[in-house]
């Protein structure tokens, strides 16, 4: 006699797990095993498809910050740029001044360094080279951007060779002409320098003007700014690199200069150095050219710093 089969059931069907033998599985346990493994192939999908987003994420996130390192500006000056240049110049000092206090110095020697001698021609060329860079900036800025204006652009090789003339001549001859016109002073002395200092900021102010693309200045016309606007905010900032390389070099060339001014009464390094080889008395022509070159140096760097921290940002040092 055999069994009676449950409705739709099989003898041989398996039972689900915990049910003795031969019994028939509860409802539903076929679809919650099926159920289990297609969600246990679905989660590992899932979790797969997360971590391998994540890593996705992560990576970008990197490249990100690596883009962000790669881009970000370089500091405009250094540490070493800062420290440098300066030490040398003190150990310079330094040697010269341990070596001055321990030789023999004879009376012409002791009267040309005592009494604050030094100290006076120090301060006497510092004032030269500053007040003659201050005239230089007042008179070629303005001069070199009013000559990029379309009304004087025709004039503008006339004042060019005008200033070429003043430094093609020989200084020495510019400050004898000069004491013959105007006399012997420091006044004299000043306005010698000036004209032989005023050509590189007048020519790099006119080169950095020039050398502006003129569609953004078009293009700053074009959004309504005003011809003084489109000067000072466009091209000022774009010629600024050039301009500062000419006030470097003018800088420079006022302290090179100043020593002449001794021969038109102006006072300066250049009466030790005059003094020392006219009595040939060598420690007093060494002491006077080493603060000369001392003093030329100082001035290059802190020009060289100036130049670092007003170049306007987004221009590079190639610019």
């Amino acid at each position: 006699m055999t069994g009676i089969r449950p409705p739709g059931g099989r003898d041989d069907a398996p039972s689900a797990p915990g049910t003795p033998p031969g019994e028939p599985s509860a409802p539903g346990d076929d679809g919650a095993r099926g159920g289990a493994n297609r969600w246990d192939d679905g989660g590992a999908v899932a979790v797969a498809d997360g971590d391998d987003g994540a890593a996705a994420g992560a990576g970008e996130d990197a490249d990100a910050a690596a883009g962000r390192a790669a881009h970000r500006p370089a500091r405009k000056v250094t540490w070493q740029k800062l420290v440098f240049t300066p030490a040398v110049l003190v150990v310079a000092l330094v040697a010269t001044y341990l070596w001055i206090t321990h030789i023999h110095l004879d009376a012409i020697e002791h009267n040309s360094l005592d009494n604050g001698n030094v100290q006076l021609r120090l301060w006497q060329h510092i004032r030269l080279t500053a007040i003659s860079t201050f005239w230089v900036l007042v008179i070629a800025i303005p001069l070199g951007i009013a000559l990029t204006r379309r009304r004087l652009r025709p004039v503008a090789p006339a004042f060019t060779a005008l200033a070429n003339i003043g430094q093609a001549t020989p200084a020495i001859g510019l400050l004898a002409l000069l004491v013959i016109w105007l006399g012997i002073g420091a006044r004299t002395a000043i306005i010698g320098i000036v004209a032989y200092a005023v050509l590189p900021v007048l020519s790099n102010t006119v080169a950095g003007l020039r050398a502006i693309d003129p569609t953004m200045v078009e293009a700053a016309r074009g959004i309504g700014m005003s011809p003084p606007g489109v000067l000072t905010r466009v091209e000022l900032p774009l010629a600024v690199p050039l301009i500062l390389a000419g006030v470097r070099t003018a800088l420079v060339l006022n302290v090179g200069t100043a020593t002449l001014a001794t021969f038109g009464g102006g006072g300066g390094l250049g009466d030790l150095i005059t003094s020392g080889i006219v009595n040939q008395r060598m420690p007093v022509l060494i002491l006077g050219s080493i603060l000369t070159v001392a003093l030329a140096l100082f001035v290059d760097w802190l020009a060289s710093i100036a130049e670092a921290l007003l170049r306007p940002r987004g221009l590079g040092a190639d610019t």
